[in-house]
């Protein structure tokens, strides 16, 4: 009986060495799966980049006002995104937003805090932060970044200003002659806790300076096409009379040094909130800038000064002046007549001058304020069949012992190069008497490298009097790609 009890024995033992084999082997497998799991999703990690739009509203606006933005923004990322991450394979882009409501009634350092509390409370977790403002949103953008509130200026990557207040307004001439706050406070009836006195008097110039040079900033500009144009006025009166404005802010104060400048059109300040084609531009280049792509910027190509006065006769005057070109030549003469007793005239060609572009027009002033003792008599160019040609004739005449002194200048047309078009035009008066006014700008042609422009003015006499200024711009193509500069976050990559 003891073999046959020492041979079960043996069976017995033998499966159990065979199942502990076999569970031993399982739990080596195990091991080794998940082993080789760890090493994959160390080896292949998942590479992100986060894009972190905020909304800053403007004064007596809301979340609402950035609604159809966000929208679009949603719908036309998906494709930059496909793209990009096809281009970099193993790196996803993930987009966040965040719309809060702010009091629109404080100064601009209290607004920019609560927008540094609320990105704080918010997007704690976040940087790469896009700000998106409007009106006064943008310029507490601006402000917030530059000055460093809450610790933004190294968790912004971009700001995006539309139509934003940029610079003081104190200097610009509102209906009826009072500050542009006065204006305010009675057209929107609300308290006011210092953001009056800070979209009148502050000038976020600096703040913009600084954020175009360490960080970026985009901004968007729109107006009417002239001064006294009744585009966006409200209720029958243009707050601005002597400005291209969009109903609240001049052109020329949206933007300053060191912003890409974007000019989207003949637009008013909120349009951006209710059209779709003016929603899907800004956001065709906020766009473009972030991904990569040309971005047309605006650049001030010529800028010049006109003035007129009116004369003691009852009745407005009107002028109608070409202005845009090129000075190519500049000169004066004087004459003097030594006869007791005879008047004495001169024949002169002036100018001399090598054209790239065909002549535009001339200036001819007499110098003095006695016109029946010395005049000029005749001024054209020499050769009017001769568009090369910009010689000019002048035929002067003085009385016995009288002198006659001339001053002369010559323009081309001054097109742009091959290669380059215009963009738009800017014209404001910026000193003169009431009853004075820019009535109609247009360009001179359709050519769009033809920088000149036709304006039409007016002052009502006796010897009321204005000077404009006006600047015309070109488009300038600028590459951007903010995400390249925009870091990565490693996280696990779970689909391993």
């Amino acid at each position: 009986m003891c073999p046959r009890l020492l041979t079960n024995g043996s069976e017995m033992l033998m499966g159990v060495l065979k199942k502990l084999a076999l569970l031993m082997a399982v739990m080596i497998c195990i091991q080794l799966v998940f082993l080789s799991s760890v090493q994959s999703a160390m080896a292949d990690p998942l590479l992100v980049k986060e894009l972190n739009f905020v909304y800053l509203h403007g004064v007596g606006g809301n979340v609402c006002s950035f609604q159809l933005l966000n929208d679009v923004i949603k719908e036309q990322v998906k494709d930059y995104i496909i793209d990009y991450e096809q281009a970099n394979p193993g790196t996803k882009v993930l987009v966040n937003t965040l719309r809060r409501c702010y009091p629109s009634n404080v100064d601009i350092n209290s607004w920019a805090n609560n927008i540094a509390d609320s990105i704080s409370k918010h997007f704690y977790d976040k940087d790469n932060l896009i700000l998106i403002g409007s009106s006064m949103g943008g310029k507490a953008a601006l402000y917030a970044v530059a000055q460093n509130i809450g610790g933004l200026a190294d968790k912004v990557a971009l700001v995006v200003t539309i139509n934003s207040p940029i610079k003081s307004l104190q200097d610009y001439f509102v209906t009826g002659g009072g500050p542009i706050s006065d204006y305010w406070q009675l057209a929107w009836f609300f308290s006011d806790e210092g953001i009056l006195h800070s979209a009148t008097y502050y000038d976020s110039s600096q703040d913009g300076r600084w954020v175009g040079q360490n960080r970026h900033w985009l901004a968007f500009t729109s107006a009417e096409s002239t001064p006294l144009s009744e585009q966006f006025d409200v209720a029958g009166i243009d707050v601005w009379p002597r400005d291209m404005d969009d109903n609240l802010v001049p052109i020329s104060a949206q933007y300053s040094e060191g912003a890409d400048v974007i000019y989207y059109g003949e637009h008013s300040h909120v349009d951006f909130t209710v059209s779709n084609d003016v929603a899907e531009f800004l956001v065709d280049y906020i766009l473009r800038y972030i991904f990569g792509g040309n971005i047309e910027c605006s650049v001030l190509a010529r800028i010049g000064i006109l003035g007129h006065k009116a004369d003691w006769l009852l009745g407005p005057d009107y002028w109608e002046d070409v202005v845009g070109e090129a000075l190519v030549d500049t000169g004066s003469f004087k004459h003097k007549n030594e006869s007791y007793t005879k008047w004495q005239e001169w024949e002169d060609v002036v100018g001399q001058c090598t054209f790239k572009d065909k002549r535009g027009s001339y200036r001819v002033n007499r110098v003095g304020f006695l016109p029946f003792i010395a005049s000029i008599e005749e001024a054209r160019w020499l050769n009017p069949d001769d568009l090369e040609n910009c010689q000019l004739y002048l035929r002067t005449r003085a009385a016995p012992r009288m002198s006659v002194e001339v001053e002369w200048r010559i323009y081309q047309q001054g097109s742009l190069s091959p290669g380059f078009v215009r963009d738009h035009y800017e014209v404001d008066i910026v000193e003169g008497t009431p009853f004075t006014g820019i009535e109609q700008v247009f360009w001179e042609t359709d050519g769009p490298r033809d920088l000149r422009l036709r304006i039409r003015s007016k002052a009502q006499s006796p010897f009321r009097w204005f000077w404009a200024q006006w600047r015309v711009y070109y488009k300038e193509v600028r590459q951007r790609q903010l995400i390249n500069e925009i870091p990565v976050r490693i996280l696990e990559n779970k689909s391993n």
